[in-house]
């Protein structure tokens, strides 16, 4: 891959950043904000995405990337704790050949317990009561670790 196109501004990401599309918010700061998968692999699979806009990690600025690690260590613990987790999958993908389907950099966090496959991520759509239920687990554990 020679050159990295261009971040694309109609990506649904950036429209749930707009406010265009709603989301399961979790936690939101200046830089980032972290909401629920709606396709999820495992309960409690949030996404932390980053406020700034960049296509993935090769064209992110350094900035944002100081940032995104300690964000999403304070979502993945919440993740864990929330659902009683034994671990937790974080991922990142960048272009087609590396499985991004959404071209603005984000990271999956993913709540993992022994023994337990992931799901496919294409694997429809999670029911929107749920996805509500377990963004206030996640969203009371913040709290409790604060």
């Amino acid at each position: 891959m020679n050159d990295i196109p261009t971040y694309d501004d109609t990506n649904i990401f950036a429209k749930i950043l707009r406010g265009e599309i709603p989301c399961h918010k979790v936690y939101e700061n200046d830089d980032f904000i972290a909401f629920m998968d709606v396709m999820p692999q495992a309960s409690g699979h949030t996404l932390v995405v980053p406020k700034a806009p960049s296509r993935n990690l090769l064209d992110a600025d350094s900035e944002t990337l100081q940032k995104l690690m300690p964000f999403a260590r304070r979502i993945a613990r919440a993740v864990v704790k929330a659902f009683d987790a034994d671990g937790v999958t974080l991922m990142q993908f960048n272009e087609p050949a590396g499985g991004q389907t959404v071209f603005h950099l984000h990271m999956h966090v993913i709540p993992r317990n022994d023994g337990v496959p992931l799901m496919r991520h294409e694997g429809g759509m999670e029911k929107t009561e749920v996805l509500m239920a377990n963004a206030e687990k996640i969203r009371t554990a913040l709290k409790e670790a604060s």
